[in-house]
């Protein structure tokens, strides 16, 4: 629930933020009538995502238990993370710029299209927020399949979703309409570091499916056995899972991955945002 909370939280700041770029730029233009076009782009982008991803889950669920469901989980594992990681790094290193490069995107598509164009700009900038939640919560879900309360646990999840979403529209909210000053720097250092850990566990969930499958025959040793004193299926290593990546019986290759993952996509992470302060300052 939290680490749906968290994407659904911080995704759906950043769309808003892409939104009110977007209308601010068509307030100072005078350009109000395309406000309508922004709306419809955002509204089917929302919709195309919501649509293709019920559609991939259910669809990957007629295959339940079969190598092929095993196969396409696995490729989400590691789309997901890769997604999480990229979008990370390129929000902390562009975020500063990306007011700018909106509002030449918003100039360009005006003189190109009108209309069409500029829902077309909101669309796919909003559709890319909208893929990298839709394939995080995806991998989650089907992490989940693995419970035996899965059902249950999937509602949550969800909730966890609806919960994020709700809040990321009342920061907005907040952020254009009253004027509350809220410091998104560190909002996104402290939201990007943690998924950080969520990706890293991805990567150690591929990896689990990966050996599973015997196409890693290598580091397939399992390290320890916790399930005594934490189990995967209780709700607590279940929370530990989504949120860190926790494995009652990690093999070496996925502790290995795991940790190398985390220490190169922090280290990445925080290195971006030094080195757009340091360009900034000089």
């Amino acid at each position: 629930m939290l680490a749906t909370f968290i994407i659904f939280l911080r995704e759906g700041i950043e769309a808003s933020l892409i939104v009110s770029i977007l209308l601010t730029y068509l307030n100072k233009t005078g350009q109000e009538r395309h406000k309508r076009d922004v709306f419809w782009g955002v509204a089917s982008a929302l919709g195309l995502t919501v649509v293709a991803g019920t559609v991939l889950y259910f669809t990957v669920n007629t295959y339940a238990g079969s190598r092929f469901q095993q196969i396409f989980e696995t490729c989400t594992f590691i789309v997901a993370a890769v997604f999480l990681t990229l979008m990370t790094l390129w929000m902390q290193r562009h975020s500063r710029a990306m007011r700018g490069e909106l509002a030449q995107q918003s100039e360009r598509a005006l003189s190109k299209g009108g209309r069409f164009s500029m829902g077309l700009l909101s669309a796919q900038a909003v559709g890319r927020e909208g893929i990298e939640t839709m394939v995080f919560t995806l991998a989650i879900l089907f992490t989940n399949s693995r419970q035996s309360a899965a059902p249950l646990q999937n509602r949550f999840l969800l909730l966890g979703a609806l919960l994020g979403l709700v809040v990321a529209l009342g920061v907005a909210y907040a952020m254009f309409k009253l004027g509350t000053k809220i410091n998104l720097g560190l909002f996104f250092k402290v939201l990007g570091s943690f998924l950080m850990v969520c990706a890293a566990g991805l990567i150690a969930d591929a990896v689990e499916n990966l050996q599973r499958l015997g196409w890693v025959p290598i580091g397939r040793h399992i390290l320890w056995n916790s399930s005594g004193l934490i189990s995967e299926q209780s709700n607590i290593g279940d929370v530990l899972h989504q949120l860190v990546g926790y494995a009652e019986q990690p093999t070496v290759m996925q502790v290995a991955m795991w940790t190398s993952y985390l220490a190169i996509g922090v280290f990445s992470f925080w290195w971006f945002g030094s080195s757009r302060n340091a360009t900034k300052t000089a």
